[in-house]
């Protein structure tokens, strides 16, 4: 299988509109993990993204009668903008079928590189079904964004440059996984012609599908997938590409949005360039990897895959950089309801930077104060701080991993609601088009009161809504079933402690 792959490698034709990208070091990252990171620069492609690889090289497969029919496929990312540039070089008309929730940016860039958009349904499925539709009724080709044998060979082309870029010791290549294009291509490369180099996939926790498939040794469905890292949010790992990978990527790990967040600042301060969050896994994964391995000295490659991010998405990413790097910790504290008591507060946190402080009276006794404080993974780390404000005295509960907290209720806290009953609290990712309010209105109807709502947009395809309901007791087994209809994920979070604290 790998003898076939290099092949197609080999001879892939991607260079008529992919460009060779930089291998380049990461310097300050180095510097703190101890070991020569180098970022091999994808976004810097024509479409900011490797997908035009394999795209052009799919293509370039192709008979001219296939050509001549056109193609089309189903994406709401890089495929799209990729698979729209190499049809425009080509002269073959490209039809590519995305979601209406699509961030504008990957629309508008798919039609100026002479793509035909059609916007269809409000996930990927509906848009899948829709792309395979129109082959059958209008004999277009389908072109896969990655279980293909000749899309992952021209995927593989990013492996034949790094081993060329380094020739010299090479320890390790940490890649983005969604569909497994990528990471197969690299791993039929790189375990063909230098086996001793680790192949490690790097996912979200919320879209491990890959790491998933291997712990059961075969393909499996994703229940749910998580949006932020929309880049890889794939539910099922590709059939071509899993038939690599279980044989021939040494292990995945898996980071969380956080850790992303902080990932994408990093590849900021080296490179003064803004990556999506696909792009930063990679990065993201070398130093969950140093960190876990305790390795010094070794020489790592992290893919930058992509540069598509909306504007409107770094606000959120600013937010949780701090807390993936470690930085900060968002700690809900109990104080005395009484002059001095802040100053007393302050006092206990000592030098520490406050970056965040909510407050609202509640009652004569206590006041539960929100806040956020700076800390340092190695000098000051947060467990010396909670340690520390227990030994002064204060109640504390550690809220940095709460994502009620960081989501909602750091925006949110103004003082617990007087003579609420029964609420129950549940937090939703909507679609993030128009009528999705209404749809979640209309279907739950008027059976319970709402008694708390917020929605914060986040400049990606799906929003962030907390939302409270009242609802007897006699009826709570009725939720679900609500909950289920209106089509919306959903948590639980009636016994959150952000919640019972700050607004309950």
């Amino acid at each position: 299988m790998l003898e076939h792959y290099v092949k197609k490698i080999l001879t892939s034709r991607v260079y008529d509109v992919a460009v060779e990208t930089p291998l380049q070091p990461a310097r300050q990252l180095s510097e703190r993990t101890g070991n020569q990171v180098l970022l091999k620069r994808e976004d810097l492609q024509p479409v900011f993204s490797f997908k035009i690889r394999g795209a052009y090289n799919k293509l370039a497969q192709l008979s001219a009668e296939q050509l001549a029919c056109g193609v089309v496929t189903a994406s709401a990312g890089n495929h799209a903008q990729g698979l729209a540039l190499a049809a425009k070089h080509m002269g073959v008309k490209a039809t590519i079928v995305m979601p209406r929730t699509t961030p504008e940016i990957k629309v508008n860039g798919v039609r100026a590189r002479g793509g035909k958009v059609v916007l269809h349904g409000d996930s990927f499925p509906e848009a899948l079904a829709h792309s395979l539709k129109l082959v059958e009724e209008k004999g277009y080709v389908y072109v896969h964004p990655y279980d293909d044998p000749d899309t992952i060979a021209g995927q593989g082309t990013v492996a034949m440059e790094i081993l060329r870029q380094q020739p010299a010791q090479l320890d390790a290549i940490f890649v983005p996984v969604g569909g497994g294009g990528l990471i197969a291509g690299i791993a039929a490369y790189v375990k063909y012609l230098r086996p001793e180099i680790k192949v490690i996939g790097v996912e979200p926790e919320d879209s491990n599908c890959l790491q998933a498939a291997m712990a059961a040794g075969k393909r499996v469905v994703l229940p749910t997938v998580g949006l932020f890292v929309d880049g890889v949010a794939v539910a099922q790992i590709g059939e071509h590409t899993f038939a690599v990978c279980r044989q021939h990527v040494d292990e995945v790990i898996t980071v969380s949005t956080d850790e992303v967040c902080a990932a994408i600042k990093d590849i900021f301060d080296d490179t003064r360039s803004i990556t999506e969050p696909a792009g930063a896994l990679a990065v993201a994964g070398i130093k969950k990897y140093v960190e876990r391995e305790g390795c010094v000295d070794q020489v790592l490659v992290g893919i930058d895959s992509g540069a598509n991010i909306n504007f409107d998405r770094l606000r959120h990413v600013a937010e949780r950089a701090e807390l993936g790097e470690k930085r900060e910790a968002i700690i809900a504290v109990t104080i005395p309801e009484r002059p001095g008591s802040f100053k007393t507060f302050c006092e206990a946190i000592g030098k520490r930077q406050i970056t965040e402080f909510n407050y609202r009276y509640h009652s004569d006794g206590e006041a539960q104060i929100f806040v956020g404080v700076q800390t340092h993974p190695e000098n000051d780390p947060r467990e010396a701080l909670l340690a520390s404000l227990h030994e002064q005295g204060f109640p504390v509960q550690d809220l940095t991993d709460n994502e009620l907290a960081k989501l909602h209720v750091r925006h949110m806290v103004g003082g617990h609601a007087a003579a609420v009953p029964d609420e129950c609290v549940f937090r939703f990712e909507f679609p993030e088009r128009p009528g999705a309010l209404f749809n979640f209105l209309s279907k739950l109807g008027g059976r319970w009161n709402i008694s708390m709502f917020h929605y914060r947009n986040h400049g990606a395809a799906d929003g962030r809504v907390l939302a409270a309901l009242q609802v007897p007791h006699a009826q709570r087994h009725l939720i679900p079933e609500a909950l289920d209809a209106i089509g919306y994920p959903y948590w639980d979070e009636t016994e959150n402690p952000a919640y019972k604290l700050f607004l309950g």
